[in-house]
């Protein structure tokens, strides 16, 4: 094929260079591929509904990658040049797109626009590197030969992304360091590009320096990565942050106000430590004055240890079993002061076994014997992997393994501000074969708050309360009243939730109507 001169320096390209130009692709791919994950992550986190926003960012992406395609024939001399300062604004602008877009989220009241202005620029300058590149690798191979190539090494770079922003990046890093370590990377390979391109001496050396000074912005970036996350977090928490980690599934933040802990999980309260016995009495103890015998229990979530520290209360608790996905979390309720102390070192207790699986796939493998009781504590339906675990699938799996008197108990999110969502729990577990009994309580931080009890059989008189010493709310008289729904709480009519639809997915996100707090 032949090369216009006009197009660039007129030096000659090294022969061997061609397999270095190749490898240039390669982390163009593999970087943009990165870019376009961290911005569709940022926006999932911070709007919710992950479906919609991941297919949002990502066809917006690859329309800017159309965009910038085109607009590479607009660019007609000094190639090699053009194709680094390009590179560059890449590596800078999508280098700082996750700490920027979290900024902006905490600070302006038009996250959206950043963010499309962000991916539309992101994918314009990532959809101008390649066809650079191809036009001064067209002086190495003939066009079948040519296109062959680039666009292999290009799809094995994507891959590359996404198994390491997946398995790696993310988990370890999180999101914020993982934009900056990529843009890192692409500077400098913008670097090595001026050595190993060939273009007007002077203007190699003028671009050698301007990457060293996006090099130089990017590593400071990383070296202030975690003040990134504290200006993004200071306006959305009150009192002082006391642990801020992100951990391989989540945002873990625990805040003090006037000497009370308080858990955030991906930006969402999961407890204020002022009012949190009574969210967790209602959660356990309906569940256990309703079963004869309680003496294996099974808890999915809780990972804070709360919940297990009200089983522990009654004495004929012989083991629980903690199923929750994140270790960082049941590490932090083990070994975290305040935590610990709130919990009362429940997770430490010889009696409990904690698992770090996920709840869905450890019903489905569990082989051991039935349990007496099931609580099932987990996060707000606010996405299709928690939705999940609200699913007829999941209740049915449970259903096998709870015994024939056992009880089951439920958080079911708000009966007031998000009616539907609640119901729809209650229908789902009617549907999946169980008798459901909704009720609910008045928790000052969450406001009116859901549960569910279900049983395989019909229910029996709830036995006393007072054998579970050490409560601070939940008496025998308020037992009775936590079933009672007034007027304006009145069941809904819902559909059942199912793997295959995830309406309850939908009821919340529409009756909530608030996007969850950022994470990183």
């Amino acid at each position: 094929m032949a090369y216009s001169q006009a197009d660039s320096w007129t030096g000659e390209l090294r022969q061997p260079s061609a397999n270095l130009l190749l490898g240039i692709v390669f982390v163009i791919a593999t970087a943009g591929l990165i870019y376009e994950l961290v911005m569709a992550a940022v926006a999932s986190y911070v709007l919710g509904d992950s479906v919609r926003q991941f297919s949002l960012v990502i066809g917006t992406y690859l329309s800017a990658l159309g965009m910038g395609a085109y607009a590479s024939r607009f660019i007609g001399r000094d190639l090699e040049v053009k194709f680094i300062d390009v590179e560059l604004s890449a590596a800078l602008i999508g280098g700082f797109s996750a700490p920027a877009l979290f900024l902006a989220y905490s600070y302006t009241p038009s996250f959206s626009l950043y963010l499309f202005g962000t991916v539309i620029l992101v994918g314009t300058l990532v959809g101008l590197e390649l066809p650079l590149l191809v036009r001064i690798l067209e002086r190495q191979f003939e066009l079948k030969e040519l296109i062959a190539r680039t666009l292999s090494v290009d799809y094995l770079g994507a891959l590359i992304g996404s198994l390491t922003f997946s398995l790696f990046l993310f988990p370890q890093l999180g999101l914020v360091q993982s934009s900056l370590v990529c843009g890192l990377l692409n500077a400098a390979v913008a670097l090595a590009s001026t050595w190993v391109l060939n273009g007007d001496p002077k203007a190699m050396v003028r671009a050698r320096l301007r990457s060293v000074v996006v090099i130089a912005l990017l590593a400071t970036g990383i070296g202030f990565g975690g003040r990134f996350s504290e200006l993004s977090e200071a306006p959305l928490y009150n009192g002082e942050v006391l642990v801020a980690k992100q951990s391989a599934y989540q945002r873990i933040v625990v805040t003090e106000t006037a000497g009370h802990i308080s858990l955030f999980l991906n930006g969402k309260l999961q407890f204020a430590g002022v009012d949190e016995s009574i969210y967790h009495e209602a959660l356990v103890h309906p569940a256990m004055a309703s079963t004869a015998v309680p003496k294996r229990i099974l808890i999915g979530g809780g990972g804070d240890g709360l919940a297990v520290r009200e089983l522990l209360r009654w004495p004929e608790v012989e083991s629980i079993t903690l199923v929750d996905l994140d270790p960082a979390m049941t590490d932090l309720a083990q070994n975290f002061g305040p935590l610990q102390q709130l919990n009362e070192a429940a997770l430490s207790d010889p009696r409990v076994t904690v698992q770090n699986a996920d709840a869905f796939i450890f019903l489905a493998e569990y082989k051991g014997a039935p349990f007496d009781v099931m609580i099932f504590d987990f996060p707000d339906p606010s996405s299709y992997g928690l939705g999940k675990l609200y699913s007829m699938s999941f209740y049915r799996r449970a259903a096998k393994h709870l015994a024939p008197n056992g009880s089951l108990a439920v958080q079911s999110s708000s009966p007031y501000y998000a009616p539907k969502a609640f119901w729809c729990v209650v229908k789902t577990l009617e549907d999946s074969g169980f008798n459901a009994r909704p009720y609910h309580a008045f928790v000052p931080s969450f406001g009116e708050w859901g549960y569910v009890l279900a049983k395989p059989n019909s229910f029996r008189p709830f036995r006393s309360l007072d054998s579970a010493p050490g409560r601070k709310d939940l008496t025998d008289e308020k037992l009775a009243l936590l079933f009672s729904f007034p007027e304006d709480m009145k069941p809904r009519v819902t559909r059942a939730n199912r793997l295959n639809n995830q309406v309850l997915v939908s009821y919340y996100e529409s009756e909530w109507g608030l996007p969850p707090v950022t994470t990183y």
